[in-house]
Order: structure tokens, then sequence, then C-alpha cells
């Protein structure tokens, strides 16, 4: 993966550019803790030649995966940065397409680029924290008064 600073005005954006093979959310974990970012949002597009995604089942209070292991457009991804133990965390979400027209979408699970994502993340100038919410079993971001 290679990036650019696209801006520095109180909150910096960089365009992220990966390349084949790419593990998406380790790639972005791992720039978040080097850039020591605590808060920041993005878009992406591109392709993917597998991905994960999950369906929240909150009774069990679990992902369901739903693998789709052939090459995919990335219609649209979003998500955010967010602290948790001190440490980057991303939730995203991704709406795929297949050749043949039909979309899938879900929370991002896991997912290998091919032959590029371009990703455009803004930093976010104050801290977002995630907590565990007991009823649901995930990190949720807390909003502090």
């Amino acid at each position: 993966m290679n990036y650019k600073l696209l801006t520095e005005k109180g909150s910096e954006t960089y365009a992220l550019i990966f390349d084949p093979g790419d593990e998406v959310l380790d790639e972005l974990e791992s720039f978040a803790s080097k850039k020591a970012l605590s808060a920041g949002h993005f878009t992406a597009i591109g392709a993917f030649s597998r991905v994960k995604l999950g369906f929240f089942n909150f009774e069990k209070q679990d992902y369901e995966e739903i693998l789709i292991d052939e090459q995919v457009e990335v219609l649209a991804l979003t998500g955010d940065i967010a602290l948790l133990d001190n440490s980057p965390k991303i939730h995203a979400h991704v709406v795929v397409g297949k050749r043949n027209g039909t979309a899938h979408g879900g929370h991002l699970l896991s997912a290998s680029v091919q032959p590029t994502l371009e990703l455009i993340l803004e930093e976010t100038p104050a801290h977002l924290i995630r907590r565990m919410d007991p009823s649901t079993g995930l990190p949720l971001v807390e909003i502090d008064d």
C-alpha cells in the first residue's frame, strides 16, 4: 500500500492506494497505528478477489459470515476509526457487485485487494473511544459530554 498526504488543516486527509493481495483491514489498521490516528472516517472504491462480509445476529451477539470467493467490484466502502483499548479500531461496511450485477453488503470482516483499492481517509481532530457494550457484545463508540 502507498499513501499520500492530501491536506493538513487541523486534521489530515490521506489517499491510500492498496496493491494486489493487500489485506484491507490489516493494512488500514497498521497505517492508523503508525500515524497514531485516534479518530477518522473513510470511503473507498476498487475491487477484491475475495471478501468476507458479516451480518450481525443480535440474538447470538456474533457475526454470521458471508464469504464471496470471486472477483467483485467495491461499489461502496465506508467506515470509521476509533480507539479501543488505546489502539485504533476499524469499523467498516461494504457493498460489492458481482459480474452478473447482483450486489452483496455487510460488515467488512476481511478482503483481499485485486487489482486496487482507492481509499480516502480523513482524520478528525477529536478522539473517539469504543467501549464494549454488554447488551450487544460489540465495541460501540461512546460519546462523552
